[in-house]
This record gives C-alpha cells, sequence and structure tokens, in this order.
C-alpha cells in the first residue's frame, strides 16, 4: 500500500519539501506520497488524529502549528521537549511522536556558516517562533555567552526567554523591544545575525533596515526563498564575513525527517540536485503577511491562554 506524508501548515504554498521528499522516496525506491495541506489552527487537531491511520508514515509541521501541535502528541524526542516546537512527527508503536529537525540543522548550518573560524559568542536572533526557538536552544548548546532576542511582540520574546531560563543560567538571553536604536545597538557588538522571523519572503521586505547593519558579521536567514532575502543583499553589500540563506537547513531538515520516516539513508545528492533544479524554475512568491498574521494571531491565542 502507498503511504502518505502531510505537511501541516499555512500557508504551505511556498515549501519546496514536497519536490525534495518525493525526489528522495523515489530514488530510495519507496512508495509514498509527500502532500502540502493547508490547515488552519481550528482544523489541526483533526489533522494529527488521522496520522493514526496506517497509510501514514508521518507529517511535517509548518507555520504556525510548530508550538501548536506538542499538546495533541504522545510523545516529545528531547529537543522538542527542550524547544517546545515539534516540526516533525512520525508514528512508533501506535504512538505520535514530535520531533525537531530544526535544531540538528540549525547546529549543522551554523558550523558550516563559521567554517574554519572559532565559534562566536554574541548573536542577535530576530524571530520567537518555531525557528527562533530551534535557533537559541542549538545557541545555548553551542555555549553562546550572549543572546539579545527580538521579536514585534516582545511578550513573546519574553516568554521565550522564560522558557529557556534553566538552561540558559550560563549566558545572558534577553528580549529586547523592537526599537531602531535598541537593534542598532545589539548588532553593534554582536558576532552573529540570524532571521528566525516571518519578514523576509517578500523581496521588498526585510526586518532589520539595510543601515543598521554593521560590516565584519555573519548573518544567517532561515528563509529559502526568495534565494538571497534583501537582508542577505543588504548585509552582503554592508560588508557582512558571511551570508547564508535557508538552503541548508531546509536540506538537513529533509535529510533528517526521510531518514526518521523510513529509517533508511536518505539519497542526500539527489535532494541536493533537486533543490537546485527547484531554484531554477519561476517561482510566485507568497505575500509574508500571510504568514505574519497566523503567527500573530498563534501569538496573540498563546497570551490569551496564559492570562486566562
Amino acid at each position: 500500500m502507498s503511504k502518505r506524508v502531510v505537511l501541516l501548515g499555512q500557508p504551505v504554498t511556498h515549501s519546496l519539501s514536497e519536490a525534495l521528499q518525493m525526489a528522495a522516496f523515489e530514488a530510495a525506491g519507496i512508495d509514498a506520497k509527500y502532500e502540502p495541506i493547508d490547515t488552519p489552527t481550528v482544523d489541526l487537531p483533526d489533522a494529527v488524529k488521522a496520522l493514526r491511520s496506517e497509510e501514514y508514515l508521518g507529517a511535517n509541521i509548518g507555520v504556525p502549528h510548530k508550538d501548536r501541535v506538542v499538546a495533541i502528541l504522545d510523545k516529545l524526542t528531547e529537543e522538542a521537549q527542550a524547544t517546545g516546537a515539534v516540526d516533525t512527527i512520525t508514528i512508533e508503536d501506535e504512538q505520535l511522536v514530535g520531533h525537531n529537525t530544526d535544531v540538528i540543522a540549525f547546529k549543522h548550518a551554523l558550523e558550516e556558516l563559521v567554517g574554519n573560524a572559532k565559534m562566536p559568542k554574541n548573536a542577535v536572533v530576530v524571530g520567537a517562533g518555531g525557528g527562533g526557538r530551534a535557533a537559541i536552544y542549538s545557541l545555548i548548546q553551542a555555549g553562546f555567552h550572549n543572546v539579545a532576542l527580538f521579536n514585534r511582540h516582545l511578550h513573546r520574546g519574553e516568554r521565550l526567554v522564560k522558557h529557556f531560563g534553566r538552561s540558559a543560567s550560563h549566558m545572558e538571553l534577553k528580549a529586547r523591544p523592537w526599537h531602531e536604536s535598541v537593534i542598532e545597538a545589539e548588532l553593534a557588538k554582536t558576532d552573529i545575525l540570524i532571521n528566525a522571523s516571518a519578514m523576509g519572503r517578500d523581496p521588498e521586505e526585510t526586518p532589520i533596515p539595510g543601515e543598521l547593519l554593521p560590516p565584519d558579521i555573519l548573518v544567517m536567514d532561515l528563509h529559502y526563498v526568495p534565494e538571497e532575502t534583501r537582508l542577505l543583499k543588504e548585509a552582503r553589500e554592508a560588508g557582512a564575513t558571511r551570508t547564508m540563506n535557508g538552503d541548508f537547513m531546509l536540506i538537513e531538515q529533509t535529510v533528517a525527517a526521510f531518514e526518521l520516516w523510513t529509517g533508511e539513508k536518505a539519497p542526500r545528492s539527489v535532494i541536493e540536485k533537486t533543490l537546485k533544479k527547484t531554484r531554477n524554475k519561476p517561482e510566485e512568491p507568497v505575500p509574508p503577511a500571510e504568514e505574519q498574521a497566523a503567527e500573530e494571531q498563534t501569538s496573540e491565542e498563546q497570551a490569551t491562554e496564559a492570562s486566562a
């Protein structure tokens, strides 16, 4: 029987995962289909419940559900528990198990970005969603000394800092207000800037104005559409030491999820070639307002729940 893997998120039209996973399944001789499903928050519990059927290998979880799905799963891995976010679900002994492949993918991407240089100790992270959670957890594990977190809604950033409280006791992790003067001051003393926010998919938008970007820092944008975001372009023009888009993380996530679902070694070269091939096709950018609205809705709902 042909198996199914679904991507549950909203929106999902921008995702390249379908092309990459389908190429991987075909190369490995696995009879499976990957299906992106636009899933409003209200439909998430039923969509996850459906995964218990024998026809499923598992699922990917996209924005804005990575933290919300945690409460409706049977088990969580250490990384999923620590971050409070899930991006991959497997079915093991009839239980739905939540994984966070963002963590290992970010760790490898960070090592690739730094290269042979000494690992930095100071970072600025933009965004307190699933990507931000994985980034901060990885920076904690890597022994960073100072991490400044910026989010459009300060209370969400503060909640994330509180979430990591004990594990971040060795470092200074702080949520900072979204003001240009504060952002500029933090960037002036940082080694690496990481954009894990919804802003950036639209080529005309950026979370950080170009005039605030200092030279000689590392810049990572977790977006992989467009290939070079405005942030990366302006960082390069400002003299950044090195920049990186979300392609490396996407490949690492694809490999990790494939191996979790199938128990087989992922055909990495096929995945890399498929990404390059897909890059050559014209794409319709998804208005970032859709994703931002979804994140903001989740944030406000969580704030309401927390105060109830």
